[in-house]
C-alpha cells in the first residue's frame, strides 16, 4: 500500500497510509490530512488512489501546488515524488511488494498512444486547463465519481440461494433434490483496434482486469472487465473520453460491441471476439 510521508524543515511529523480511494488534503477539519496553516488552501488538493495507481490534484488552490519543485495541476505519483504545500511536505512512497508479483502482472497498464499524439493531445489540454478554477473542480469532480461509481459496481456479486428444505408433514418422502445451478454465461474476450496513429490496424487484447490508456498528466482512462462487460471510466484529463463521438460521463459507461471510442486523438475499435 502507498502511504504519504508528512514532514515540515526536515522533521516527519506522521505517515499516512493511502488507504482510500479519495484523499483530501486543505487547512479545513473536514480533510483527511488537515495541515493547519495559512498558506494551505481550505480544501488544497486531492489524491484518487486506483488500485496501485495514485493521481494527485491541485484544487485550484490560492498558493498552488509543487511537486519536485515544479508547479503541477495534476500529476500521475511515482515512487518518491515530494508533494509541496506552503512549507510542508508530502513524500509519496510506493511499497516495495504492495502485492503479489501476479497480481501485479494482472494489473499491468497498456499504453498505446504513440509520443506524437500524445504531444498534440499535451497542448490540447493544456488550452483547455487554462479556464481557471472552475474547469478544473468540473474535472475533479467528474474523476472522483466515475472512480467511485466503478469501485462500487466492482463489487457486485451474487447472492447464493437459500437451501429448500422438505416439508415436516411427509417424513417418508425421498428428500427432494437440490435445484441445479444456473450455469453462469461465459465472458467472450473483448479487444480493442487501433483506427489511427502510427499503430493503426494493431489490436490489443483486453484479457486483464484493469486497462491503461493514455498518459498520465495528459489524459487517463481505464478499461475494466467485470463479470458485467468491460467498462470504460475517465481518470484524468481536462476532457473526457468519447464512445461513439459523445463524451462519456461521470459513471463507468459500459462498452457494447464495435463501440468506437477516442482517447486524446486516437481512434480505436472495441469489439468482443469469438
Amino acid at each position: 500500500m502507498a502511504k504519504l510521508i508528512l514532514s515540515m524543515d526536515g522533521l516527519v511529523l506522521k505517515e499516512i497510509p493511502l488507504s482510500k480511494e479519495r484523499t483530501t488534503i486543505g487547512r479545513k477539519a473536514h480533510n483527511d490530512i488537515q495541515i493547519d496553516n495559512l498558506a494551505v488552501s481550505g480544501e488544497h488538493a486531492v489524491i484518487v488512489t486506483i488500485l496501485n495507481d495514485s493521481f494527485m490534484e491541485d484544487l485550484g488552490s490560492t498558493n498552488g501546488t509543487l511537486v519536485n519543485g515544479n508547479p503541477v495541476k495534476k500529476h500521475f505519483l511515482q515512487n518518491n515524488d515530494v508533494i509541496e504545500l506552503g512549507k510542508y511536505k508530502l513524500k509519496f512512497i510506493q511499497e516495495a511488494g504492495a502485492q503479489p508479483a501476479a497480481a501485479a502482472a494482472d494489473f499491468e497498464k497498456t499504453m498505446v498512444l504513440r509520443p506524437s499524439a500524445m504531444k498534440a493531445a499535451a497542448e490540447q489540454a493544456k488550452a483547455a486547463g487554462t479556464g481557471g478554477a472552475q474547469a478544473a473542480q468540473a474535472a475533479r469532480q467528474a474523476a472522483i465519481q466515475a472512480v467511485g461509481q466503478a469501485a462500487q459496481t466492482a463489487g457486485i456479486g451474487e447472492k447464493p440461494a437459500a437451501p429448500a428444505t422438505a416439508p415436516a408433514a411427509a417424513p417418508a418422502a425421498a428428500p427432494a433434490a437440490a435445484p441445479a445451478a444456473a450455469p453462469k454465461p461465459v465472458q467472450t474476450l473483448g479487444a480493442i483496434q487501433l483506427l489511427s496513429g502510427g499503430n493503426a490496424g494493431k489490436e490489443l487484447e483486453l484479457a486483464k482486469p484493469l486497462t491503461t490508456l493514455g498518459k498520465p498528466g495528459v489524459q487517463v482512462a481505464v478499461l475494466t472487465r467485470r463479470p458485467q462487460g468491460y467498462f470504460i471510466t475517465h481518470v484524468e484529463g481536462a476532457q473526457r473520453p468519447t464512445v461513439n463521438g459523445q463524451p462519456i460521463g461521470t459513471a463507468p459507461h459500459a462498452l457494447k460491441d464495435h463501440d468506437l471510442v477516442e482517447i486524446a486523438g486516437i481512434k480505436m475499435e472495441f469489439f468482443h471476439k469469438s
